[in-house]
């Protein structure tokens, strides 16, 4: 048995732009939500503050639960390489500081920076989960998601 993994995310929105930080792999550049695994004796706050210090530098306020999201790794695209099962709790948050990568203690794995991504339909790049930016655009109001990518 492997574990479940809980993960907290930040939905900071700001001029019809949402705050993603950007990685990349062999199709180019990529965005997820600012974010991460909560660890031991860790609220979701607390573990959604440390994450956001540690990948954007800047200090959040954390709001309301939004969505929650399952992601399991072998039911989605990248199944031959991810046996991954994460429980995603996405909050509404706000800036308390702005973001700085030079003010960033631990980015994660791959990430290459940070950007506004645009939340209208034309052209929108490679946002994961995939539903996220025409949710977020709709309004979509749901609380949870299941296992969607």
């Amino acid at each position: 048995m492997y574990p479940v993994r809980n993960s907290v995310k930040a939905i900071m929105v700001e001029e019809g732009r949402l705050l993603c930080v950007r990685k990349r792999d062999a199709l180019g550049a990529y965005y997820l939500l600012p974010g991460g695994g909560q660890e031991k004796n860790e609220t979701f706050p607390e573990a959604l503050r440390r994450e956001c210090l540690e990948e954007l530098g800047a200090e959040v306020r954390v709001g309301r639960l939004r969505h929650i999201r399952e992601y399991i790794g072998k039911n989605h695209e990248f199944a031959p390489e991810d046996t991954a099962h994460q429980v995603e709790f996405m909050f509404e948050c706000q800036l308390a500081s702005r973001p700085s990568l030079e003010l960033a203690t631990h980015l994660d794995e791959g990430q290459d920076g940070l950007e506004w991504v645009d939340l209208r339909p034309s052209g929108n790049p490679r946002v994961y989960p995939k539903v996220l930016v025409e949710r977020l655009a709709k309004g979509y109001a749901e609380l949870y998601w299941g296992d969607i990518n």
